[in-house]
């Protein structure tokens, strides 16, 4: 089974259950002992996964990490466990110490929803106060999952790890920082910036203005960037929703409504007169038509969810529908005749603005 899916299985076994659970011993075989067998390794194999592990350290004897993972009868990860109440950021010091004594490259710190990842970037056999990698089952990532894959059983690789370990270790610090200074920009960043197109003398006062403008233009940049992502990730939904309208509006062959269906000369005229009417505002190749068994639909960019208006000319009276309060507000109006059309210049071009 994927590893994603096996992992969002365990999220949901810790929502329901992490309420039950009131001892550390209870965390480790709920929540910690499934996750190393997610990873591959047999926690009933002594060969693979020790429980309980002794570390001596100095004068202290009988220490014990919770959990030693090996890989060909060679440690490859440690893991000490905490009550998934406890802020697993405040307890390093205890794994600092098993990993010292540990042959182990990795140490890593949890309390069965978080789960944080250590090595010795700094100094070698001494575990950085920082981890380079950390995984949260209540907030699953498809990046960090990517990252988890490479301390699987199957996937394990020393190499590959400590290769990427300093480049997650350092992004996770710049990104910190950088949140920082969207937060409250520094002296130093509103200097560097300020420098390139202000050519005064940046006095306190300046420096206070100044620090608000940059924390405005950068939130301003962020949350336009956020913006323009989800508008093209709307786009391209709005796309796929069209083409499933097609595929349901779209008459089958077997209901032969192509026959029922006829386009009047006067549709089409009345089609004119609305393109005209737009084409003030957009290009014409933007203004399409469906005709259907109850009415004929004028769209934008020929998509069923932009009706521009549509035409009701297959009864006695004739009647023009306009969308300017909204897509899902038609409002029809009596038409004695089509030039009346030009009287709902201002309602079409409204519409026009909603979608813009």
């Amino acid at each position: 089974m994927d590893l994603k899916i096996k992992l969002e299985q365990l999220h949901q076994k810790v929502v329901g259950l992490k309420e039950l659970i009131s001892t550390e011993e209870a965390t480790k075989n709920a929540f910690v002992m499934p996750f190393i067998q997610i990873l591959g390794y047999d926690i009933f194999n002594p060969t693979e996964v020790v429980p309980e592990h002794v570390c001596d350290i100095g004068t202290k004897k009988g220490e014990k990490v919770d959990y030693v993972i090996k890989n060909n009868d060679e440690p490859i990860f440690i893991i000490e466990c905490k009550h998934w109440k406890e802020n697993v950021d405040a307890h390093n010091s205890q794994l600092h110490r098993y990993y010292h004594v540990s042959k182990t490259r990795f140490g890593v710190l949890t309390n069965g929803i978080v789960y944080n990842f250590y090595t010795d970037l700094e100094k070698p056999n001494i575990m950085d106060e920082k981890p380079f990698f950390t995984i949260n089952i209540e907030d699953l990532k498809d990046s960090s999952i990517k990252i988890l894959e490479s301390f699987t059983k199957k996937d394990y690789n020393l190499e590959s790890i400590l290769d990427s370990a300093e480049a997650l270790k350092y992004i996770k610090a710049i990104r910190k920082e950088f949140e920082k200074e969207i937060e409250n920009p520094s002296d130093e960043l509103v200097k560097l910036l300020v420098n390139r197109f202000f050519e005064k003398p940046l006095t306190a006062n300046r420096m206070i203005s100044f620090k608000e403008y940059a924390k405005k233009a950068l939130t301003t940049s962020i949350n336009e960037s956020i913006s323009f992502r989800l508008k093209s990730a709307l786009s391209i939904n709005e796309q796929i929703e069209k083409q499933d309208d097609d595929i349901k509006t779209s008459p089958s062959i077997d209901e032969n409504n192509d026959s029922k269906i006829v386009t009047t000369e006067e549709e089409l005229e009345g089609f004119q007169i609305v393109k005209a009417i737009l084409r003030e505002k957009i290009p014409s190749v933007r203004i399409a038509y469906r005709d259907t068994l109850s009415y004929f639909g004028i769209l934008l960019d020929d998509n069923n969810r932009k009706p521009l208006c549509r035409l009701h000319f297959n009864t006695a009276n004739k009647y023009l529908e306009t969308f300017h309060n909204g897509k899902d507000a038609g409002e029809k109006v009596l038409l004695n005749n089509l030039d009346e059309i030009y009287n709902y210049r201002e309602q079409l071009h409204q519409t026009l603005e909603n979608y813009s």
